[in-house]
């Protein structure tokens, strides 16, 4: 049974002679919004006639937090954007940043980069998957996804020693070094999360009353998601074949990533052209199982080496042991908390972009040559991916809302910048 919406006000209108059209506010407080989400919709019985998202309702203020934090500083902010895939967030940050400060990783530190980049996709995917047939009706399929989550949490505690708000990503490495036991505990789980992926599928993919209520519901078509500028799983499900990953290449996704011509890591790009829920439901299946793959190539090709830029370079904290038993390693310490010297990038602009679970996420850059950026800007997908709702639910009917958000996956933490 569909999730009700929440009626807080209702007004009669006479927009049309004869006619008499209602407005109903669905959210922001609906527990099918995923989120602070407020729409404000004109009603011809059932049927939604016009729909108005609003946004901007948390007033967040992410952008202008970029301005007063450094480049360090503020990874804990991205951990709030996109929570369900807050290492994703903490990836594309410093991955702006990089190409500012003009910094080469480390080979180890792109392999497990791109390690906490799938996980962080797999958890994205699980909770949307799940949510969206919790939302039709479907509990099992999200107790499923939810459960399976729990093991993703617990390797990201193990790597860094938090579960939520990771914070994972330092400008020009990681935050600390992956305990020794971590990626056997991964390859561990493979198994299980890839049994997952096919109980939700065996649960879903040919439910009657799943299919009923996703597949030609919310349809967008190719040319309409490019106007729209839909990046991620909405657009793919619409047959726009883009994915940064292989578009604009980071990390082990480009060639020659370690510097002797190691050939990008194999992985497809699924698409679909329905346009519609149900694609975007099948896009997210198959992109779970890409990122299995991905992470089981990797997970047993970890390179040695240091996992963050050369401490001479001066772009990073040193280890605890050096500050703690070398007056260098304080002084190293002092410099990089305490003054200008040593962590400034250079006079310039850079964007910054990779594929995180939902699309393109963004950031740009402003240098002045200080220690926090005289400009930041986000591009979250989830803002670019909102604008085409109402396209997309206008001549449907009440309960079509929930089938619909909940295929495109809109974050509030993501959309309010």
């Amino acid at each position: 049974m569909a999730v009700q919406p929440e009626l807080q006000t209702t007004q009669l209108s006479q927009d049309e002679p004869g006619g008499d059209r209602w407005t109903l506010n669905f959210g922001p407080q609906h527990p099918a919004t995923h989120g602070t989400l407020h729409l404000r919709l004109e009603l011809d019985g059932e049927r939604i006639v016009r729909c108005i998202p609003e946004i901007g309702y948390l007033h967040c203020g992410f952008e202008k937090l970029g301005e007063h934090l450094d480049y360090n500083q503020y990874v804990v902010v991205t951990d709030r954007m996109n929570y369900l895939s807050p290492a994703a967030n903490n990836l594309a940050w410093h991955h702006a940043c990089e190409k500012l400060f003009g910094i080469d990783l480390t080979p180890r530190c792109k392999v497990l980069r791109t390690l906490f980049a799938e996980l962080a996709r797999l958890l994205d995917h699980l909770l949307c998957v799940g949510a969206a047939a919790l939302d039709l009706g479907a509990l099992t399929a999200f107790v499923y996804g939810f459960n399976e989550r729990e093991i993703i949490y617990d390797l990201f505690e193990e790597a860094c020693g938090a579960r939520f708000t990771v914070s994972i990503s330092r400008v020009g490495g990681l935050f600390r070094e992956i305990p020794d036991t971590w990626p056997a505990a991964v390859k561990e789980n493979l198994p299980r999360l890839e049994s997952c992926i096919d109980e939700l599928e065996a649960l879903l993919v040919r439910n009657r009353i799943f299919i009923d209520r996703t597949k030609g519901v919310g349809v967008i078509s190719h040319d309409e998601a490019i106007n729209y500028s839909l990046t991620g799983p909405a657009a793919r499900a619409a047959g726009v074949k883009r994915d940064l990953r292989k578009d604009e290449p980071c990390l082990c996704y480009e060639d020659n990533w370690d510097g002797k011509g190691a050939s990008a890591v194999p992985f497809k790009v699924p698409i679909a052209h329905g346009g519609d829920c149900y694609a975007r439901f099948l896009v997210r299946l198959e992109e779970m199982r890409q990122s299995l793959s991905i992470v089981r190539l990797l997970i047993d090709n970890i390179p040695s080496g240091p996992v963050n830029v050369l401490p001479n370079e001066k772009l990073h904290l040193p280890d605890k042991d050096e500050i703690y038993f070398s007056i260098e390693g304080l002084i190293h310490h002092f410099e990089m908390v305490m003054t200008n010297r040593g962590f400034t990038p250079p006079l310039g602009e850079a964007y910054g972009a990779m594929e995180a679970a939902n699309g393109e996420l963004g950031f740009y850059l402003v240098s002045d040559g200080g220690r926090s950026a005289y400009r930041a800007r986000c591009r979250p997908p989830s803002l670019m991916n909102y604008q085409a709702f109402p396209l997309m639910i206008e001549g449907h009917q009440i309960s079509d809302i929930v089938a619909v958000l909940g295929s495109m996956n809109i974050i509030a933490g993501e959309l309010d910048r």
